[in-house]
Formats: structure tokens, sequence, C-alpha cells
């Protein structure tokens, strides 16, 4: 009887172990993302990242017929 508690306890220490290694392993590969400055069209008010806004001068705007409509 000892013998068979002594395999399942082994058993379930490997499973645990196996089970935080792959969490560890699964956080640590996620790159962690820089929060990005949202503005909003100058046109329509709607809010964008301002890596995909189009500028010009101090105005963004989200897509070059509002910008166009603007002038």
């Amino acid at each position: 009887m000892g013998k068979y508690l002594l395999l399942i306890f082994v058993i379930v220490a490997a499973w645990w172990l196996a089970k935080g290694f792959r969490r560890k392993d699964a956080a640590g590969d996620a790159p962690a993302a820089a929060p990005e400055q949202m503005v909003n069209c100058a046109h329509c008010g709607v809010y964008l990242p301002q890596s995909e806004a189009i500028r010009e001068g101090d105005r963004f705007y989200c897509c070059n017929e509002h910008r166009r409509l603007a002038d």
C-alpha cells in the first residue's frame, strides 16, 4: 500500500512541476505592450492610435478623405 501512495505522490508532484513550468514559459514569451497615445480625428471625432493617424500640422485625421474635407 505504501508503494502505491508513493507512486501517486511522485506522479502528482511531476504533474504539478510540469504545470508550473508551462505557465512560467507562456508568461515569459509574451512581450509587454507599451501604451500608445490616442488622438481623435479633427473631422469626425473618432479616436485612433497616433501611429495610425494622418497628421497635418497640429491636427490628426483618421483617413485622407477627412483630411481633404477639412481643408
